[in-house]
C-alpha cells in the first residue's frame, strides 16, 4: 500500500512554490501518493508591493503575527495522508498570515500525525520554526524536521535585495547591488537538493516503518 503525503502549503513570491514542486517529484519518484493544498488568502496578495510604505507596514503586522483569513481547505487530505508537510515563507521571523490562521483553524486535524515544516526564508527561521512545532505538539502531532532553505546571499544584501523586491523596486538596476545581490530567492542547485531530501525522507519512513522502498530507489 502507498504512503500518502499532502502538502499545505502558502506561496507568497513563488518561491515556496518551487521548493514545493521538487518537494513532490521527490516523493513521488519513492513511490509516494502526494497531494497539495495551496492555502489561498481570502483576500489576494499582490507581489510585489510595490510601496515602500506597505512593505514597512506588512514587516511590522506580520513580526506581531496578524493573521490574514485564508478560504476553506480540503480537510480529508489531511485526515487521509500519513505525512502532513506545511510549507510557507518566514514573514519578519514568523510563519506567514496565512499560515497562522490555517494553524488557528485546522491544527486540530493534526493530531498523531507526522508534521514535517518546509520553510523558505532569508536566514532568521528558528521563531518560525519554533512556532511551527509548538502549535504541531499542543494539538499531538508529531514534529519532524524541519527542511530549511534560506536565500544563499550575505548580508546585509540579502534584507536589502528582498525588502527592495517586495516593494516592487528592481535591486539589479543599481550596479552596486548587482555585485552583492544577483538574485532573488533560491538557485537551481537548491531546488535540487530540495528534490533529494524528499526522496531520502522517503527512504527513511519507508525503512522506520518496516516495509519495502520503491523499486524507483
Amino acid at each position: 500500500m502507498k504512503k500518502s503525503v499532502v502538502v499545505v502549503y502558502y506561496s507568497f513570491s513563488t518561491q515556496t512554490a518551487k521548493l514545493v514542486h521538487r518537494l513532490r517529484k521527490g516523493f513521488r519518484q519513492a513511490g509516494f501518493e502526494v497531494e497539495t493544498l495551496k492555502i489561498v488568502p481570502e483576500k489576494e496578495l499582490s507581489f510585489p508591493l510595490y510601496s515602500i510604505p506597505k512593505t514597512i507596514f506588512m514587516m511590522i503586522t506580520t513580526f506581531l503575527r496578524k493573521r490574514i483569513g485564508i478560504r476553506p481547505v480540503d480537510k480529508r487530505l489531511i485526515e487521509s495522508a500519513n505525512l502532513v508537510v506545511i510549507a510557507g515563507p518566514t514573514w519578519s521571523y514568523n510563519p506567514s498570515g496565512p499560515i497562522l490562521d490555517f494553524l488557528d483553524r485546522y491544527s486540530n486535524l493534526l493530531k498523531a500525525k507526522d508534521v514535517l515544516p518546509v520553510i523558505s526564508c532569508r536566514k532568521y527561521w528558528r521563531a518560525h520554526f519554533n512556532y511551527l512545532k509548538g502549535k504541531i505538539e499542543s494539538a499531538g502531532g508529531r514534529c519532524m524536521g524541519p527542511i530549511v532553505f534560506t536565500h544563499n546571499i550575505k548580508e546585509p544584501w540579502s534584507t536589502v535585495g528582498t525588502f527592495m523586491t517586495i516593494a516592487g523596486i528592481n535591486p539589479r538596476s543599481f550596479a552596486f547591488m548587482r555585485r552583492y545581490y544577483p538574485r532573488y530567492g533560491h538557485n537551481h542547485e537548491q531546488l535540487k537538493q530540495m528534490e533529494q531530501q524528499a526522496r531520502t525522507l522517503a527512504m527513511r519512513l519507508y525503512k522506520r516503518q518496516g516495509e519495502p522502498t520503491s523499486p524507483d530507489l
